[in-house]
Formats: structure tokens, C-alpha cells, sequence
């Protein structure tokens, strides 16, 4: 009865959870007398025991590996995964960074680091997934982003049957976690123990340094028109008090909130630090020049970080990280000398 299975993996909790259907309408076929009458009476005088065979195996069949993804559910896999799809431009860094690149079958537009990424095939947008391009692509693996992806799409590819493994970074010490957790679904532990080893490193010196200094009223800006800015919820937040800096907007719960002029003058940040789209200084962060009475401004303390090292939960984002606690730093000591 092998055909039942064919085309299937060799791993058995895969083949039943693929194939049992298939199996049981076999089984009917043969019951109603309709299968081929190259099954024998005696094969059909074995089906209750081949039924219950079937339902032994179910029971006793297991997944070996198993990890919990940011919204609590329990990942399994029966096999390292093989073919890995991502949905956001992070989550590619994210699984490269845990060894898995070369078992990237997919990703989302942007992703561009590392260089390797951009020769993958487009799977569509983070927003607007190509459901039929992503099915082409056979993953046993797409990892998803929580606040990104659309849920219905998400939800989609799990009732297709595919495994789904959802990310969602808030904080600086959830990136090695999740490069744990992606390495162990991809066999890639090994790999993935030096980088974490190393950022923990680079996290513990940063804290150290910086974390308990006289805090500084920062603002992140991340666009112009409309205002945006990051709430207490996100990494970006995570950072500034890393950097012992004080988000003026840390009670926003919202993800990148929109604020107003008259917020932000009010809160009156000592530091303002924006990142824009581009690896660019953005012109519209000298426009804060014309606001005099903003400490930030009278101080002079009005600076740049590239956004790929802010805006993605990757290690990279320690680069960034580093940057900003430099500048809130150069502007404690203006302001208070210390």
C-alpha cells in the first residue's frame, strides 16, 4: 500500500498527517466493493485491522522538534525544516543569522541583507503576499511577522496545511531567542550559538556602559508628514532606555503612532533622533531648527541613525543601538556634563 503515500516525505508523522484522508477514502472505496478488483476478499477481510494499525501508529506518531513562536503556539516540525520562506525583510536577516540562509526558498520585496537575499525569489510584498507563489514554493517553513503580515493571509497558509512560525521582536534580548528558536527548526543550532554568544556580549557591554547614566528625553522620528514616532511597545523604545535615554512617547502602547507638533513641543525632547526610509540624513530634520525653544535644538543635538539599524530586529539593530547611545550620550554631557 505504499502508493497511498507517494510523493509524500519519509518521515511518518508527515506522511499520516498528509495522507490519512487519502487513506480512508481508499478504504470506503473498497468497503462499497468500488476499488479495483485487484484487491483481493481477503485484503478487504483485513481492513479492521488495518484500521486499527492506522490508529495505533497515529497515536504513537510524534513530532521531534518543537518550539513556541510569539503567540504561543507550539511549532512543530517531525524533520528539520528544508525549505524556509520568509515574510518580512528582519525575519530573512533573523534566519540568516541563525545559519538558515541557504534553506531560504522565498522571501518579501526588501529584503536585502545579507547580499545573498536578493537573488531569492520574490514572494510578493510583507502586505500582500502572493498566495499562489508561496504554495509553488513547497515550504515546510514560513515565518511570519505578527504586526506585519496580514492575518487572514497568515491564517490562510495554516488551513493550506503549511507550518507557521510567528515573530514578533520587541526587545533587544527577544532577537537571540529567536534565532535560537529558528535555528532549532532548522537544524542550524551550531551555526546560530556563536552569534548569539556574541550579541549577548555586545548587549551586557552596551547596558553596562550606558543604562543607568542620567536619563535624556529623546525623540525618534521615523517620518515627517504625518508625524511618526515609536511607542513604549516596540524595540525602538527598547533601545532608548538601553542607551539611558527616556522615550517621550514610552505611554503610547500603538506600534509607530502617529503624534502631533504640538506633542512633541510640549514634551519637549532633549535629544531628537530620526532614521527616515533612506541610509540618508533626511532633509526634514533640520526643520526642527525653527522650533528654538526645543532643548534639543538649543543643544544642537539633532541626529541621524540609518533605519535598517533601528527599524529591523535583527543583530544589526546593536550597530544601531551603539550609534544611539552615542548621541544621547554627546548630549548628556552638553546638557548636564555627565
Amino acid at each position: 500500500m505504499s502508493f497511498l503515500f507517494k510523493g509524500t516525505s519519509n518521515n511518518l508523522p508527515t506522511r499520516l498527517t498528509k495522507n490519512i484522508a487519502r487513506m480512508l477514502i481508499f478504504v470506503t472505496r473498497i468497503t462499497r466493493g468500488t476499488a479495483p478488483r485487484i484487491f483481493s476478499i481477503s485484503l478487504r477481510e483485513a481492513l479492521p485491522q488495518l484500521l486499527m494499525l492506522t490508529t495505533l501508529v497515529v497515536s504513537q506518531a510524534g513530532f521531534s522538534i518543537e518550539v513556541r513562536d510569539d503567540e504561543g503556539s507550539l511549532v512543530q516540525l517531525d524533520e528539520n525544516a528544508q525549505r524556509i520562506i520568509s515574510l518580512a525583510p528582519s525575519l530573512t536577516e533573523l534566519l540568516y543569522a541563525a545559519g538558515a540562509g541557504n534553506k531560504l526558498v522565498g522571501v518579501v520585496e526588501y529584503s536585502d541583507y545579507p547580499i545573498a537575499a536578493k537573488a531569492l525569489p520574490i514572494i510578493g510584498r510583507y502586505d500582500m503576499l502572493d498566495m499562489e507563489k508561496i504554495l509553488q514554493l513547497q515550504p515546510d517553513l514560513v515565518v511570519a511577522w505578527q504586526s506585519g503580515n496580514p492575518r487572514a493571509s497568515v491564517n490562510r497558509l495554516r488551513e493550506l496545511g503549511l507550518t507557521v512560525y510567528i515573530a514578533e521582536p520587541k526587545r533587544l534580548d527577544s532577537i537571540p531567542s529567536h534565532i535560537r528558536r529558528l535555528a532549532t527548526l532548522a537544524g542550524t543550532e551550531e551555526l546560530a550559538a556563536k552569534v548569539i554568544e556574541d550579541f549577548d556580549t555586545q548587549l551586557a557591554t552596551l547596558s553596562e556602559n550606558y543604562r543607568t547614566k542620567t536619563p535624556v528625553r529623546t525623540f525618534y522620528q521615523v517620518w515627517d508628514r504625518p508625524l511618526i514616532s515609536a511607542g513604549g511597545n516596540e524595540l525602538i523604545n527598547d533601545i532608548i532606555e538601553l542607551c539611558g535615554g527616556v522615550n517621550v512617547f514610552f505611554d503610547i502602547e500603538l506600534v509607530a503612532p502617529k503624534v502631533s507638533l504640538e506633542a512633541v513641543l510640549t514634551r519637549n525632547p532633549e535629544a531628537i533622533v530620526a532614521s527616515g526610509m533612506d541610509i540618508e540624513r533626511p532633509e526634514w530634520l533640520d526643520e526642527w531648527l525653527k522650533w528654538k525653544q526645543l532643548s534639543a535644538v538649543s543643544s544642537n543635538s539633532l541626529f541621524f541613525v540609518p533605519p535598517e539599524l533601528l527599524q529591523r530586529h535583527t543583530p544589526r539593530a546593536l550597530l544601531g543601538a551603539a550609534l544611539m547611545c552615542e548621541q544621547i550620550d554627546e548630549t548628556r554631557t552638553k546638557l548636564r556634563g555627565n
